[in-house]
Order: C-alpha cells, then structure tokens, then sequence
C-alpha cells in the first residue's frame, strides 16, 4: 500500500513509471468509450471513496472515471452529512470505518494537517486530491500532457509560471526539483513562494527563478503555465490583489516573449488572468490537459494499489 500525499515524498523513478504507465493505458484506450473497462479490469471490485472539502469538477470527474476505466466503482461523500463535522466523530474513527468499507480514500481538503492525520489512521491507501499546500495529482497529469505535446521528456524543457504562489505552484516547484527541469516564476513581490518553499528550493540546488518582471519570466519559455489570481476561499482584499497583478495578465505581448511553438496551460477554472486571445488560441492546450487528469489518476490508483505494470 502507498499514499500520494505530495510530489516530495515519492522517488522520481516512481513518478516516471506512473507517467510511463498513463502513456501507455491512453493510447489503448482509443477504441474504448467512457465507461468501459480497460483489458483486464485491474482494480475490479476495489472501492475508492472519494470526500471533497473545497469544490471541485475536474478532480471530481477525472477520479470518477479512473477509478471506473479500472474495473472498480466509486462512492463520494459529502462532509456536511458525516458525523466528522456534525456529530464530533473523530478522525481516528471515521478512518476505522473508511478503512473497513472502502480500498482507497481521495480526499480534496482544506486542511493539510486533516490530510495528514487520516493519512495516520488509515489502513488503506490515501490521495491528495488537493490541499492548501499542494495538488501534486494536478500537477503530474501536467507534465504528462507537456511531454505528450512537446515530444521530450520535460527535464529539457523551459517552464514558466506566471501568477500567484499557491499550491499548485507549490507542487510545481517540487516537480520541478523532482524532475531536473528549468522553472521561472513570474509574480509580485509580495506573492513569492513562502520561505519554507523558498528555503527548500535552495536546499535542493534547483533550477528555479524567481522574477518580478514577467517579461523575464516568460522569456525562452517552452511551457507557460497560470491559475487562477483569486483562489478558492481566498480572504483578501480581491480589487486590490488583481490591480497587484495587472501586469501579470497572460496576453499576445507576453506570450511573444516566450518561444513561438510556447504552450499555454492552466489547471482551471480560470479567472482575470489571462486574456480571453491567449486562453481559446492554438497555443492554449486547456482542454487536453484536463482530460490527460483521467489517464494519470489511472496510474497512480494502480501504483497505490501495487499494481502498476
């Protein structure tokens, strides 16, 4: 049994054969419509369990049909209905029982403390389907779909990310170290990375800059990626959070700095961030990288179970 909590934890060579895996599980599948197994039905009569804390459509979809393309069902629960939030059941409790009922737990939180302590109690497998430090299921379906793209392992690849410094960054970054690639941030000063995360880029001789000039950020880039200004449950003054990133717009000028066959990629929904030239234009690759979610989740429901080919 293995967790996917966060990119940091799992050996590279472990990511890559959950890539390798999807590349593979993707290209069968071209005959096969949505809710048809693959060959073998890998994960027939395994149960994933799904909660999510914060809203969701394309974690909550993409898992639903994973787990389904793998031969297993899914069951997703509402927090207000549990006896976790109304009624005081502890965690330690609610994850007895999780485990006794279910083979695998996903689990979309607002709390990486939640997140970790199920991770405690649980006998079965848990995934990060998104927390306030990372989203690490996002963002290996995104290198997937940029190697897809590109044609060449992203370790020889410029990637840039332009916006504010949230989780997805966070797991970005990580991958980043992970996978030896190139990564320039471009935001404002007053949303770099934390110092933890700027601390561990540093321990970890990396590759990364960090600009507060966007053009600086997006030049030569291969790949620019950006998510939403204003996150989920963000509590800021928002006016003047988009005013400090008026001149982080994604546009045609800024994307002119970057290499001409640049792609354009965001983990959705979208927001001000971007303009509306740059999001429905051929460079912008949204909408393959949002299905590829299917394909990885696959993988890495397999490599939780053990069962990765």
């Amino acid at each position: 049994m293995r967790n996917f909590l966060s990119l940091k934890d799992i050996p590279v060579r472990d990511l890559k054969k959950i890539l390798v895996d999807a590349k593979k599980r993707k290209r069968l599948r071209k005959q096969l419509n949505n809710l048809e197994a693959d060959k073998g039905a890998p994960l027939k009569g395994k149960l994933l369990i799904q909660m999510f804390e914060k809203s969701s459509l394309r974690t909550r979809l993409s898992f639903y049909l994973a787990i389904k393309q793998l031969g297993g069902s899914t069951l997703t629960l509402r927090p207000d209905e549990l006896h976790l939030s109304k009624g005081g059941e502890s965690i330690q409790d609610t994850a007895k029982i999780l485990s006794n009922f279910g083979n695998a737990f996903m689990l979309r939180t607002d709390s990486d403390e939640k997140l970790k302590e199920f991770g405690k109690y649980l006998s079965i497998p848990i995934i990060n389907g998104l927390s306030p430090s990372s989203h690490p299921t996002q963002i290996l379906s995104d290198i997937f779909t940029v190697e897809e793209i590109k044609n060449k392992p992203i370790s020889s690849l410029n990637i840039t990310w332009i916006g504010d410094s949230n989780n997805v960054l966070n797991s970005l970054i990580a991958a980043s170290i992970k996978f030896s690639f190139k990564l320039s941030i471009g935001c404002p000063s007053k949303y770099k990375p934390s110092k933890k995360v700027i601390n561990y880029i540093k321990s970890n001789n990396s590759k990364i800059s960090i600009f507060h000039d966007p053009k600086k950020a997006a030049k030569g880039a291969d790949v620019i990626f950006s998510d939403k200004v204003i996150s989920m449950n963000d509590k800021v003054n928002k006016l003047k959070k988009l005013k400090q990133f008026k001149k982080f717009k994604i546009n045609k000028k800024l994307m002119s700095y970057a290499k001409k066959d640049c792609i354009f990629l965001h983990c959705l929904p979208r927001g001000k961030e971007v303009e509306e030239n740059v999001f429905l234009s051929r460079q912008s690759k949204v909408w393959q990288q949002a299905l590829n979610r299917v394909h990885v989740q696959k993988s890495i429901l397999l490599y939780c179970f053990g069962k990765l080919r």
